[in-house]
């Protein structure tokens, strides 16, 4: 199973702001709905709430520190940590999963991820949430492909 993850950033790294993306690009929201469609996403529970319900054609799983957290959409499941749900996927019939943030969780993802694909958004943004730092020497970038909005960079892990 590939881990992917798969994240709109702008110019200068921000991700988000306040609970939301700070800005709206229907090209890159296609780019990530057609990539995604029929595989499992991965997200913290910031994200989950920035989304408000489940991504049709995928199954949603959100990933929260809280016990108590429940939601009532049958195409969603919890999990606790990132380890536990990547150990639940190693068995499944996915031959993939997106990670789909945010921050902390592409933090934690990074570390194993096998593929990134970065939209790098043809501008910079205010933001209070960057995509974390990685360190170039453990990736490959396969491929850039330039879009009107973004730039898309696929990078594989060496």
């Amino acid at each position: 199973m590939k881990i992917i993850i798969i994240a709109a950033l702008s110019g200068n790294g921000v991700i988000g702001d306040k609970g939301g993306v700070p800005w709206r690009s229907k090209e890159e929201i296609a780019h990530f709905r057609n990539t995604t469609i029929g595989s499992p996403v991965i997200m913290g529970r910031k994200t989950w709430d920035s989304l408000g319900k489940p991504l049709i054609g995928r199954f949603n799983v959100v990933l929260t520190r809280n016990r108590d957290f429940s939601t009532n959409y049958h195409e969603t499941a919890i999990f606790y940590s990132y380890r536990e749900s990547i150990s639940y996927f190693r068995t499944s019939i996915y031959d993939k999963v997106f990670i789909i943030g945010g921050g902390e969780v592409f933090q934690e993802a990074i570390k194993n991820a096998d593929e990134m694909l970065l939209s790098e958004m043809r501008f910079e943004s205010d933001g209070d949430v960057f995509f974390p730092w990685f360190d170039g020497s453990d990736w490959i970038l396969n491929s850039s492909e330039l879009f009107t909005d973004f730039i898309l960079h696929r990078y594989i892990r060496k």
